[in-house]
């Protein structure tokens, strides 16, 4: 009788709760069904194999002889031949039995069944889960070759739709090469356990391959041109997007128990920093007050090296060892930048946000694509920001004018601030971390497809033009099985000082979907009060407002409060649990470290 006193809220909680128990059993039995039929299929192979090669006698010797060669073959090694045959039929229906349970996750499950079907057919070295993966994404590989290969008859005939077609030639390059990293990556994986621990970088990788696609096409007008492009790449997509689906179903099991593993050990962790975050990296960030030792030093006023930072990283070593450091003097540097794919475990620091500064103005107005506007770029992996600025001083009428485009994986940013107008920042591709940085914008000013945290960052919304709203996040994450999307925690959502006080006049949201399933989550943040109470702006009409996934966590401030938020089915209201599958620690696949000076929170603040 006493749960009568509990409150509609608190009944509902408590339903939600019971719901996403039930849940979790219900996943944790599929999830032990599945990895029993994968082990018992490859198990069934392999006996299937080795009877196939020669059945052992209790003392270890082999009781299968071979036939002599001047003997014409005897009815007992024709039985052989016949029980050869039998074995290898029965192996072949026992790999596409796997193959069927391990198409079951696809999203296109007809694809995956018949090309995986096909390849287990004619190939009888496919008997395991892992084969299957290598299969698949090798497919995807060969897809995104002959789709490209067919854009060669396309008319590009703008300088505009050639510009695009050039930025295309990069980003399926990238394609290829990632694809070929997790075809790599699981060919040296020995057993589904060690494959199960290289799912991280596999997701990675396969997600910024969907990504590169969505780009290439981004890049287009509407109309005839881009449709062509869409169907050229829809099998390609496709492929990936299953290959997405079978990483999860072979490592589903193991991932869940490494991971509950991880929070336990995790949970006992104040501070943190990435698993990816190599040892220079942490003391970096363990010690705001580090003295870094520049290789270089770029300064306006001639006391370093260079003058200017492009300078700099083009007389770059082709091969260095450890982390190579470039100190950027105060200053303010008219510059386009671009840490390329070759400049790995970089450090760039300044003497501060608003004293070393890197700005430009390029713009989609002017005829520069979107893609090609950022002042500062970020390609090589492993790449560490400090108490840098970035800018874009294109201004609101310029529409879309990029601070920075960051692509590398494992990029850390702290203490910098990036300012622009509309799509500010380009979070681009792959696993990016954000800490006590400031962001300022108008218009889907946080924007891209990676798996990026931001932690303690002020978001600045600034003054749009007179008939724009303002749009702090527009996530682009095209498909569900894309293990990426945006997590602000702890931040604060504010007014620039320019924007006048009325909320009212100048509408300004949390976020908008740029993609079908755009996953954006806000957390334990302060937001102001020039945040519209119902919080998320549609796209166009009801586009993704079922698919994608928006979560609110513990937020305060005037603009936190969930009351009037919308409805949409894709939007929630987060529990704890929930929420913390969004922390950096899970999130990133972190395994963290406590610090001081620059911390990087590991779970939740509360």
């Amino acid at each position: 009788m006493a749960f009568q006193d509990f409150d509609i809220i608190n009944e509902r909680r408590q339903q939600e709760r019971r719901k996403k128990i039930r849940k979790r059993i219900v996943i944790g039995l599929v999830s032990t069904i599945l990895l029993v039929s994968i082990v018992g299929a490859v198990a069934y192979v392999g006996l299937n194999s080795k009877s196939s090669d020669g059945s052992r006698d209790g003392r270890g010797g082999s009781t299968k002889s071979k036939p002599s060669a001047n003997k014409p073959l005897s009815s007992s090694s024709s039985s052989d031949s016949t029980s050869a045959s039998t074995s290898s039929a029965k192996s072949i229906e026992a790999s596409s039995k796997m193959v069927k349970v391990i198409c079951e996750a696809a999203e296109y499950k007809e694809k995956c069944e018949g090309a995986l079907g096909d390849a287990v057919k004619n190939d009888s070295s496919i008997t395991q889960p892992k084969d299957l993966l290598r299969v698949s994404i090798k497919l995807a590989q060969d897809e995104v070759g002959k789709a490209f290969e067919k854009t060669s008859s396309l008319n590009f005939a703008s300088d505009m739709d050639k510009g695009a077609y050039e930025d295309c030639k990069q980003l399926f390059d990238d394609a290829k090469e990632e694809l070929g990293l997790s075809i790599n990556e699981i060919t040296t994986s020995d057993d589904l356990k060690k494959l199960s621990t290289k799912a991280p970088e596999l997701n990675n990788w396969l997600s910024a391959v969907i990504s590169y696609h969505q780009t290439c096409i981004d890049g287009f007008p509407e109309g005839e041109l881009k449709t062509k492009l869409k169907d050229l790449f829809k099998d390609s997509q496709e492929f990936v997007s299953n290959s997405l689906s079978i990483v999860t179903a072979a490592s589903t099991v193991l991932s869940a128990v490494q991971s509950v593993i991880t929070r336990h050990l995790l949970s006992e962790k104040n501070g943190s920093a990435p698993h990816w975050i190599s040892r220079d990296d942490r003391r970096i960030l363990k010690a705001a007050d580090d003295k870094l030792i520049p290789n270089v030093t770029v300064a306006k006023d001639g006391s370093g090296q260079f003058a200017t930072i492009s300078e700099a990283l083009a007389a770059l070593p082709e091969k260095y060892d450890g982390r190579y450091v470039v100190y950027v003097k105060e200053g303010i540097y008219e510059e386009t930048v671009t840490v390329t794919k070759r400049m790995e475990n970089m450090t760039m620091y300044g003497d501060g946000s608003q004293k070393s500064i890197i700005t430009g103005s390029k713009n989609f107005v002017d005829g520069v694509r979107t893609f090609q506007t950022a002042t500062f770029v970020v390609l090589g992996n492993g790449f560490l920001g400090k108490a840098m600025g970035y800018r874009n001083t294109a201004g609101a009428e310029k529409h879309q004018a990029v601070a920075a485009r960051v692509q590398a994986d494992r990029a850390i940013f702290v203490n910098c601030r990036f300012e622009g107008f509309q799509d500010t920042l380009y979070a681009q591709t792959h696993r990016q971390f954000y800490r006590s940085c400031v962001i300022s914008g108008t218009v889907d000013f946080i924007f891209g497809d990676a798996t990026a945290i931001f932690q303690n960052c002020i978001m600045a919304i600034r003054k749009p033009m007179d008939n724009q709203q303002n749009i702090v996040t527009a996530n682009g994450r095209f498909d569900q099985k894309e293990t990426t999307g945006f997590v602000l925690q702890k931040c604060e959502i504010k007014a620039d000082d320019r924007l006048p006080p009325e909320p009212d006049k100048i509408k300004s949201y949390l976020g908008r979907p740029w993609k079908e399933y755009s996953r954006t989550i806000v957390m334990e943040s302060d937001i102001g009060d020039l945040i519209s109470p119902d919080g998320w702006m549609p796209w166009d009409g009801d586009f993704a407002l079922n698919t994608l996934y928006y979560g609110e966590f513990n937020n305060t401030g005037p603009g936190g409060s969930t009351n009037a938020r919308v409805n949409w089915l894709g939007h929630k209201i987060l529990s704890k649990d929930e929420a913390s599958k969004f922390t950096a620690g899970t999130f990133l696949e972190g395994a963290w470290i406590s610090g001081r000076g620059v911390p990087a929170q590991l779970g939740m603040y509360n």
